[in-house]
């Protein structure tokens, strides 16, 4: 059985995992979107190529905002739990140093009470076995008998501080027999804390890897093709985005950028997800999904953006657009007040992805939108 402080930590632990839904033993997903609901939703969910007029009424529920926040979760969790895993194991290290350091001790003691027994024992059997030789043994012999009886006193103290010295070495013995067994709890309860958060790790793993693939393949039944240029399924996972935020500005590789439903376009896949989420509820709405001018800018586009439209483009390597945040509409949004446009204000924000102040006025963009991970962390 694990100690009372082994059993706090192992709860510990099963609540950072019932974050995304997982318990000893068992792996679901949090009731957000059930695998039915995304499997029935994703099976009749239309592609990129469909007519504007056939219906998008089963692609409402895909859910694909809240898969990327669980599979987010569960990458978390995991961070979570392998830290504490690894704070356990410190801890633990740190408790076997102080349990050596007090065997020493106790080693130590016990040669220092070895080496004073040894002469005191000696001595004591000595007079008990040949009186005569200690010269106290010749003292019984005169009459009056008080030497005698210092003599028998002096015995009785030597018996004394012997059997003092046996029950001091039988304490320590007691006590180095506790630390022993101390010690086999103490990694007794390690082992079994390890193996615990071990499991969950591994269970957190194989709940993002689920959650991943569903992903995956919610956005290539919408005809999104994730492996577009053999950039690789991971491209589409939203767990790897801190990979993808160590490059610089426009220098993204293909590996780190999802394609998005309209062919050509791409973002990073927070983003990249967040934008085919929002592209279902578009298309309902309008029967048509969303037109994208522009999204992810390498280095070289902004560049030439910037110097072919003065004022309408950041500098080179500050843009949202070189780090796959930014899109840039049509079909409608383009438009300051506009059906379209005034929609995306009452919405985007469900999915991550707003207009920011400086595209109102500085300069005057109504075509372009960012997603931003805090927002999307949130929804």
């Amino acid at each position: 059985m694990p100690s009372p402080r082994s059993a706090g930590l192992i709860a510990a632990v099963m609540a950072v995992a019932s974050v995304v839904g997982v318990s000893s033993g068992t792996s679901r997903f949090v009731p957000v979107a059930s695998e039915t609901a995304i499997s029935e939703a994703a099976s009749t969910s239309e592609t990129g190529s469909q007519a504007a007029g056939e219906s998008v009424e089963a692609a409402k529920e895909p859910s694909l905002t809240a898969l990327r926040k669980q599979a987010q979760e569960a990458y978390k969790a995991i961070g979570d739990a392998s830290k504490q895993l690894d704070a356990r194991k410190k801890q633990f290290d740190s408790s076997q140093k102080k349990l050596a350091s007090k065997l020493r001790q106790l080693g130590k003691a016990n040669q220092e009470l070895a080496s004073m027994r040894k002469p005191l024992s000696d001595l004591v059997e000595s007079v008990y076995q040949n009186p005569s030789a200690t010269g106290i043994g010749p003292l019984f012999a005169q009459g009056d008998g008080t030497a005698t009886l210092r003599a028998m006193s002096d015995v009785d103290h030597l018996a004394v501080g012997r059997n003092k010295i046996l029950d001091d070495a039988a304490r320590l013995l007691k006590d180095k027999e506790k630390l022993a067994a101390e010690a086999q709890d103490l990694r007794s309860a390690n082992l079994l804390e390890e193996a615990q958060l071990d499991h969950q790790v591994d269970s957190l793993r194989a709940k993002s890897s689920d959650l991943v693939k569903s992903l995956t393949q919610t956005l290539t039944k919408m005809g999104v093709k994730v492996n577009q240029g053999h950039r690789g399924a991971g491209a589409c996972d939203p767990t790897r985005i801190s990979t993808a935020a160590q490059y610089p500005n426009g220098l993204l590789p293909k590996s780190s950028l999802c394609p998005l439903p309209q062919a050509g376009r791409e973002l990073r896949a927070d983003a990249a997800i967040a934008f085919a989420d929002l592209n279902l509820s578009y298309q309902k709405q309008f029967g048509r999904q969303m037109c994208v001018t522009d999204s992810y800018r390498s280095l070289a586009s902004q560049q030439a953006v910037y110097y072919s439209r003065p004022g309408f483009a950041a500098v080179p390597g500050r843009s949202n657009h070189g780090l796959g945040l930014a899109v840039d509409l049509c079909g409608g949004v383009q438009n300051s007040g506009s059906a379209q446009f005034n929609w995306l204000e009452a919405n985007s924000k469900r999915f991550g992805f707003i207009h920011p102040s400086w595209a109102y006025s500085n300069p005057f963009e109504p075509w372009h939108w960012e997603y931003d991970p805090k927002l999307g962390a949130r929804v």
